[in-house]
């Protein structure tokens, strides 16, 4: 059974999502500049080895937030059809939910707080 939502708070779902989405990217960014700073100090090849395991999982989730976004501006298209549609007492109608999106941010947010605690696991033996 598929749950509905009322429009405006999908659509403010949306907005928050967008914002976390725009923090991890720049989260990314942070780490590799970080990456880079202990790399250009470090040449073990076991060091070696987890650093390109985490250049791979930061292109990784740099996809994953990028499929994220898509999906959630297709959902954002949807609602905005949906109000052009119909505009009366858009403020209290409902329309399917967006599961699929709130299931796949969840699962990119606890994925990413794993790596994250990996990556500084990494750093602390390193640097």
């Amino acid at each position: 059974m598929t749950t509905k939502a009322k429009i405006i708070d999908q659509h403010l779902e949306n907005q928050d999502w967008f914002k976390r989405l725009d923090f991890y990217k720049e989260e990314i960014v942070i780490l590799k500049e970080r990456l880079d700073e202990v790399t250009s100090k470090n040449n073990a090849s076991d060091f070696l080895k987890d650093v390109e395991h985490f250049q791979n999982q930061f292109i990784v989730q740099r996809n994953n937030i990028d499929e994220l976004a898509h999906a959630i501006k297709m959902n954002e298209t949807k609602l905005v059809k949906e109000v052009h549609a119909n505009p009366i007492a858009v403020d209290h109608r409902k329309v399917e939910s967006h599961e699929a999106e709130a299931d796949f941010i969840g699962y990119f947010e606890k994925n990413f707080a794993q790596l994250r605690g990996e990556y500084n696991q990494f750093l602390t033996k390193w640097m």
